[in-house]
C-alpha cells in the first residue's frame, strides 16, 4: 500500500493543474477500487491537485465521495476542495462542505474545518455573509472544551489560514501571471500529510502569495502620491473586522448548582418564617381589638356623664340656652380631641414623608444610570443607523501601496485624473498588469518626489551587538 500511497501522490504532481481525463479517470478509480484506506485518500485528495485549474468543476466531481460510507474518502474529499477551492468562496463547495462540519467522524470535522477555512481565505463579510457565520463557528469551537480535541486544533488552523500573512496572502498553485508554481504544489503536497506528522503544518507557508499593487519608479523607490480606483464597493474586498475581546454586558454568569436537599431545608425554613409572621400578626390584632374595646366603653360613659350634666343644668337654670350648658363643653373637648389625633396623624405622616421621599431618591439614581446606559445604547443605535442609512460608494481611490485581491483585478484602473487633478504616475503596463510590482512612468519629472525612505536612526543610537560565537569544541560519544 505504501507504493500504491506514493503513485497517487506522483500522479498529483506530473498532473497538477491540468485536469487532464486519463489522470482524473485513473484516480477515481483508486478512490473507488482499492482495499486500503491510506490508499483510496491520497487518491480522493490527489484530485484537488489536478484540478486546482478548474475549482468550479471539483465540487461536481467529488460530491458523491464525500457522501461516501469510509470516514476516509469523505476527510480526502473535504481536503480536495480546500484545496483546489482556496480563496474562491464558492457556494457549491460551501454545500458540500457544510455537512461535513458535523459528520460523526472527528478527522473528518477536522478536514472540513480546515478546508472552509481555505475557501474563505481573504473573504470579507460585505461579499458574502457565510464567512460571518463560520467565524463565529469556528470562536465557538475553539472554546468549548466538551468538543473532541482534532476537531478544536482543526478549527485552530482553520483560524490561522483565514488571516495568514495577516490578512495580505493566499494560498495560490499559480502566479500573478498565471503560470504554475513548484513550491506550492510540493508545499500543498507536504501540508497534506499532516496525516502522519503534524509539524509537517508549517510547510504551508510554502502556498502563500501576497495580494499587493505596489508601484515602483525608474529607481526602484515607492512614492507615495501614485493613485487608481476600485470599481467596486469598499465592503466587497474590505479587510476582516479584526476580533474583540468580549463586552462585560455579553458575560453571561454561569448558574450554580443547587442540591435538592439544600432547596427542600430553604424551602422548610420559608414556611416556618411564614407561620410565625402569621402568628404574630394575629397577636397584634388581638391587643388592637381589646384597646378599641377599651375605649368604646370609655367613650359611651363620657357620653352618659354628659348627657346627665346636660340635663341637670337646663332643669337647674330653665332661662338658659345649650349653649351654656356643659353640654356644649363636652362637644367642645370632642371637637379639642378630634383636632389632637388630627395633628397626631399629621405629624405621623409628615415623619414618615423623609423615608418614602429617601427611598425614590435611591431608586431615580438607579434609573438615572439606567437612563445613561439607554441613552448611550440609543446614541450608539442611531451612529449604525446613520452609517446604514447612508449610501455606500460604488468606487474607492487607493494609495500606493495597498492589497488587490484576485478577484478585485479586474474593477482594478488607472485613471488621468484624480479628483479633477491629473495623475503624476502612470504604470508602463497600462491594464495588463493589475497586481504585483508595477513600474511607473514619472510625468511631472521636474517636481520633488514624495517617496517611502527608510527611517532613520535617532542620534546617539548604535547597533546592537550580536554575541560572540560559542567557542570551538570537538563532539564525542561519551560527552
Amino acid at each position: 500500500p505504501v507504493i500504491r500511497y506514493g503513485a497517487c501522490f506522483c500522479i498529483a504532481l506530473a498532473y497538477v493543474g491540468t485536469s487532464q481525463n486519463a489522470a482524473i479517470k485513473r484516480l477515481l478509480h483508486i478512490s473507488v477500487s482499492d482495499v486500503h484506506d491510506d490508499v483510496r485518500r491520497a487518491a480522493v485528495m490527489s484530485l484537488g491537485f489536478v484540478m486546482c485549474n478548474q475549482p468550479d468543476q471539483l465540487p461536481g466531481v467529488v460530491k458523491l465521495l464525500s457522501e461516501s460510507y469510509n470516514p476516509h474518502v469523505r476527510y480526502a474529499a473535504a481536503m480536495a476542495l480546500g484545496i483546489a477551492c482556496a480563496g474562491s468562496a464558492q457556494a457549491d463547495a460551501h454545500a458540500l462542505l457544510e455537512p461535513l462540519m458535523s459528520d460523526g467522524t472527528d478527522f473528518v470535522r477536522q478536514a472540513a474545518i480546515i478546508a472552509m477555512g481555505l475557501l474563505y481565505m481573504q473573504t470579507s463579510a460585505g461579499k458574502t455573509e457565510r464567512v460571518k457565520a463560520f467565524r463565529e463557528k469556528l470562536l465557538k469551537t475553539i472554546a468549548d472544551k466538551h468538543e473532541d480535541v482534532m476537531t478544536r486544533f482543526g478549527a485552530i488552523l482553520a483560524n490561522g489560514i483565514m488571516d495568514a500573512g495577516g490578512r495580505n496572502s493566499c494560498a495560490s498553485f499559480f502566479s500573478k501571471s498565471g503560470v504554475l508554481r513548484p513550491g506550492a504544489a510540493i508545499g500543498f503536497c507536504l501540508f497534506s500529510q499532516m496525516w502522519f506528522w503534524f509539524p509537517l503544518i508549517h510547510m504551508f507557508s510554502l502556498v502563500l502569495t501576497p495580494n499587493a499593487l505596489i508601484g515602483l519608479t525608474e529607481k526602484l523607490k515607492i512614492p507615495k502620491n501614485f493613485q487608481f480606483k476600485s470599481g467596486i464597493k469598499p465592503s466587497c474586498f474590505a479587510y476582516p473586522e479584526p476580533m474583540q475581546p468580549p463586552k462585560k454586558e455579553e458575560q453571561v454568569k454561569a448558574s450554580t448548582a443547587v442540591l435538592s436537599t439544600a432547596s427542600k431545608a430553604k424551602a422548610l425554613k420559608e414556611k416556618k418564617e411564614k407561620e410565625a409572621e402569621l402568628k404574630k400578626a394575629t397577636s397584634s390584632g388581638d391587643v388592637e381589638m381589646d384597646e378599641k374595646g377599651s375605649v368604646a366603653e370609655n367613650a359611651s360613659v363620657a357620653g352618659a356623664m354628659s348627657v346627665a350634666g346636660t340635663q341637670a343644668s337646663v332643669a337647674a337654670t330653665p332661662g338658659t340656652t345649650v349653649a351654656g350648658s356643659v353640654a356644649t363643653d363636652s362637644v367642645a373637648g370632642d371637637d379639642v380631641g378630634m383636632e389632637v389625633d388630627e395633628q397626631a396623624a399629621v405629624a405621623a405622616t409628615s415623619s414618615a414623608s423623609p423615608v418614602k421621599d429617601a427611598t425614590p431618591k435611591a431608586g431615580e439614581g438607579e434609573s438615572s444610570v439606567e437612563e445613561k446606559k439607554d441613552s448611550g445604547k440609543e446614541a450608539e443605535a442611531d451612529k449604525a443607523g446613520e452609517a446604514a442609512r447612508k449610501p455606500e460608494p460604488t468606487e474607492e481611490i487607493l494609495n500606493n501601496p495597498c492589497r488587490v485581491l484576485k478577484a478585485q483585478q479586474q474593477f482594478i484602473s488607472f485613471p488621468s485624473e484624480v479628483e479633477g487633478q491629473p495623475v503624476r504616475y502612470t504604470p508602463l503596463l497600462r491594464g495588463q498588469r493589475r497586481v504585483g510590482f508595477l513600474l511607473l512612468q514619472d510625468n511631472k519629472p521636474e517636481e520633488e518626489e514624495d517617496l517611502f525612505l527608510e527611517d532613520e536612526k535617532p542620534a546617539g543610537q548604535e547597533d546592537e551587538k550580536e554575541p560572540e560565537p560559542p567557542a570551538p569544541f570537538e563532539w564525542t560519544d561519551d560527552a
